[in-house]
């Protein structure tokens, strides 16, 4: 399986709540292996294990054992990530949670099926049943979840979403927080992690962005999802490798392999699982990145040539041409750029 990833903002966040709470930011950073440098873009991804180790690290440094809930509870996910702009921009409640489960990923990827939360409609309520797997081996991630989908929604006028919660680990000495936070019977030890709602809640209207700004932040995470989906691929590894390495010219499949902790071969079996090769992931890669350069009218055609890794800028408007029917200079002519071949 891939190694799971949070959204850089996501761990943003919590690493300046935790400051703000008395943690040392250098030895949040240390202890997580984060480099805060590497948050400032929220949609920059962190894995999956830094983010848990970031949590932990908070907890003990600003003593604050239900820094989780407390984070839950703070958050503004539209600081976080564009699902929370998505959710600002819906017209209820209801679409603001299709949204979260469409997008979730990009916020925080889970173990299990493709969605993270489903309605049941058993036990005597409405439920939003938590899918997660393994939930117990990061139970801050169950706590901040719930405490954000429960307090998220005041700030529009709901004064209560939750009913009941239902965790399946144990009760922890700051059990009194969840009854502060949730402000609804909380059952510890359960065989599932839900949280009952008020049904008409979900009716409550939000629209607090324009309508079309909802079809513009839907088409950036679209674009977001569809390039986390890509990396998941063996091509999509390969691609991550190969951009920053390109401008070298001399990109091998034995180095690229390497980084991946394969060998050749098991690389050339894993491509070929996908309909492809190293040699076609590299000229089209080459093909993308030069019609980019191009089409940005920042470089030059010999600038360019270097940057997708011909040493030759006459084997590269060879290239050129057989990717585009056309050269690289009257591609940068029609972009209203004169240049160099």
């Amino acid at each position: 399986m891939s190694e799971l990833t949070v959204a850089a903002g996501l761990a943003r966040g919590l690493m300046d709540l935790a400051v703000s709470k008395g943690a040392d930011e250098a030895e949040l950073a240390r202890r997580s292996a984060i480099d805060p440098a590497a948050l400032h873009d929220q949609d920059n991804r962190v894995p999956f294990a830094k983010y848990v180790a970031l949590m932990r690290a908070g907890k003990e440094l600003c003593n604050d054992p239900a820094l989780a809930l407390h984070y839950g509870e703070t958050s503004d996910m539209s600081q976080i990530s564009v699902v929370g702009l998505l959710g600002l921009a819906s017209e209820t409640m209801a679409e603001a949670f299709q949204q979260l489960n469409r997008y979730g990923r990009l916020v925080i990827e889970f173990d299990g099926g493709p969605d993270r939360f489903r309605i049941a409609r058993e036990r005597g309520g409405v439920w939003i049943v938590d899918n997660r797997e393994n939930a117990n081996d990061f139970p801050e991630l169950t706590e901040s979840t719930f405490a954000r989908m429960i307090c998220g929604p005041r700030q529009f006028g709901v004064a209560q979403v939750a009913k009941a919660v239902h965790v399946t680990h144990p009760a922890p000495a700051y059990r009194d927080e969840y009854a502060r936070i949730y402000r609804a019977p909380v059952s510890f030890d359960s065989d599932w992690n839900a949280m009952q709602i008020d049904e008409t809640a979900m009716f409550h209207r939000i629209a607090a962005q324009p309508r079309y700004v909802f079809g513009i932040l839907s088409e950036h995470a679209d674009a977001l999802l569809q390039e986390l989906e890509s990396s998941k691929t063996t091509r999509g590894r390969v691609e991550s490798l190969l951009m920053p390495v390109l401008h070298k010219g001399d990109v091998g499949m034995e180095a690229i392999a390497d980084k991946l902790a394969l060998s050749r071969q098991t690389l050339f079996r894993k491509l070929k699982a996908e309909g492809t090769t190293f040699e076609k992931v590299l000229d089209e890669l080459r093909h993308k990145l030069a019609l980019h350069y191009l089409s940005g009218r920042k470089v030059s055609v010999n600038e360019t040539a270097y940057l997708v890794g011909f040493s030759d800028p006459a084997a590269f408007s060879r290239a050129f041409k057989r990717w585009t029917g056309t050269s690289p200079r009257a591609m940068r002519n029609a972009a209203g750029l004169g240049g160099s071949r």
